[in-house]
């Protein structure tokens, strides 16, 4: 099992360190533009692995793809992060053409690999992917919504006081402040729905700050968050290597699901050796769907944007 992160930045970087402990890799390879970046990222990741106890091989390259030749997954997180006060739209533009650019060069090398994407403005960039490459739907698939929704079983078990591992819970919808659709309807504590527990204000609450929880990390840190979008990146490759058939929300092509089409955005799938193995349609309330549909809009707005 060959895995490529594509970007060494913090969030590449912790991508693979997840990857590599976890032990279900062979090779992780590391990519980026700046000179020895990635060689450096690589060989300080590598000189953990007795003390972490893993096998995994990481190595590092500046933009020699050959080197990702015959990848069984790929993972694009190259782009600028946003800084405070940015929303994740407004990295578009730039974005678009270098995650273009590294979808193709992906391709070329590992033409039956799954690719996940990292990169935002996030479902945009998924829907450009698509375009761009021409892979199957199944092989193409956005990161946002499984670390979306460890943000939101976060604020869960901070308002239950609760551990974190009794905590069950669900966002679909787009990877944006805006367009993220907590189903606070669903969350369960151990089976029990969490409104048994938490007042309708206080899961308004978890809502609110499950939304701006990528703005709420920008504005302490300076830039994005690292740890947590790494670990969701590595549930999902893992979910793929190993096939679990896990279910995640991610972001997938939409072709009349949930009502919606020529679209990516966050809704559940099974993920296993096919990448996006079925995409599961969940009962929404009319509340619910009515934001799944807004948020579609603004995606679609995004996607507008982009050209091909």
């Amino acid at each position: 099992m060959k895995v490529t992160v594509v970007g060494a930045g913090a969030v590449g970087a912790s991508c693979a360190e997840y990857i590599a402990i976890k032990n279900f890799a062979s090779e992780v390879v590391l990519v980026d533009i700046k000179e020895g970046f990635a060689e450096g990222k690589a060989m300080d990741l590598m000189q953990t692995a007795s003390l972490n106890g893993f096998d995994t091989k990481i190595t590092g390259t500046t933009g020699d793809y050959s080197k990702t030749a015959g990848s069984d997954i790929c993972v694009i997180t190259s782009g600028i992060a946003r800084k405070p006060g940015m929303s994740r739209d407004e990295l578009l533009g730039i974005n678009a053409g270098i995650v273009k650019t590294v979808a193709a060069s992906l391709v070329e090398q590992s033409p039956n690999t799954i690719i996940i994407v990292v990169s935002n403005p996030m479902d945009t960039m998924t829907y450009l992917v698509h375009k761009a490459t021409g892979l199957p739907k199944n092989r193409i698939i956005g990161m946002g919504g499984a670390l979306d929704s460890a943000r939101f079983k976060y604020r869960l078990a901070e308002a239950l006081e609760a551990p974190i591992s009794d905590v069950d819970g669900m966002v679909i919808g787009g990877h944006s402040d805006k367009g993220m659709v907590p189903l606070t309807r669903l969350a369960t504590r151990n089976s029990v729905p969490v409104s048994e527990f938490l007042s309708e204000e206080r899961l308004e609450q978890v809502k609110q700050d499950t939304k701006v929880g990528g703005a709420t990390l920008t504005g302490l840190l300076g830039t994005s968050a690292w740890y947590a979008p790494g670990a969701a990146v590595s549930g999902m490759v893992q979910a793929i290597a190993c096939d679990t058939k896990k279910i995640f929300p991610c972001s997938a092509l939409l072709e009349g699901e949930y009502g919606l089409s020529g679209l990516c955005i966050g809704v559940p799938a099974v993920l296993g050796k096919n990448g996006i193995e079925k995409i599961v349609e969940i009962n929404l309330s009319t509340e619910e769907k009515e934001a799944l549909t807004s948020s579609a809009e603004a995606v679609k707005n995004n996607n507008a944007a982009l050209n091909f």
